[in-house]
């Protein structure tokens, strides 16, 4: 397929599957802590759904609550975090080498409803506004269509100190 003009890019661009091994490239999030097994409908510089099968392996649910396992809600807020950041990642082209995103700032967190083993965790993050490197977000989790979080949150591209 031949582009042959911007609006033509943005269209190819838009829809897009994020999967696992591209995550992997965008965030440097590994095993305990990357919560984003893949990525749907990524449409640069507007939104991208993220996805987390929440399992009873999870190591916090060993402690959160043995009798009546919850995904703790910060980590549910994190994992609108790195859906965003692979959302910026992608978007600008970012490198993950020598640089990361980093959180600025969580607005407006409500949790409707537990997160629980078996469940999973449609992350969708839109784009609010963005100038250069920093992007402000709006962000939903759900479970079965139902929202169980949402939050708006802003993060940056921050060079890695050597």
């Amino acid at each position: 397929m031949i582009i042959e003009d911007t609006s033509d890019v943005a269209e190819a661009e838009s829809g897009l599957d994020v999967g696992y091994q591209e995550v992997l490239k965008r965030i440097p999030h590994r095993y305990p802590f990357l919560l984003i097994d893949r990525g749907e409908s990524w449409i640069k510089n507007k939104s991208m759904v993220g996805i987390k099968n929440v399992t009873f392996n999870e190591p916090f649910f060993n402690g959160h609550f043995p009798e009546n396992p919850v995904m703790p809600g910060v980590l549910i807020i994190e994992a609108l975090g790195q859906t965003g950041a692979v959302l910026m990642s992608k978007s600008l082209d970012v490198s993950v080498e020598g640089k990361t995103i980093f959180f600025l700032g969580v607005d407006g967190v409500k949790f409707r409803s537990p997160v629980r083993p078996g469940d999973q965790l449609k992350l969708h993050v839109e784009v609010v506004r963005h100038r250069g490197d920093v992007f402000k977000f709006r962000g939903e989790a759900k479970v079965n269509g139902k929202v169980v979080c949402e939050a708006e949150f802003s993060a940056m591209v921050v060079e890695v100190p050597k």
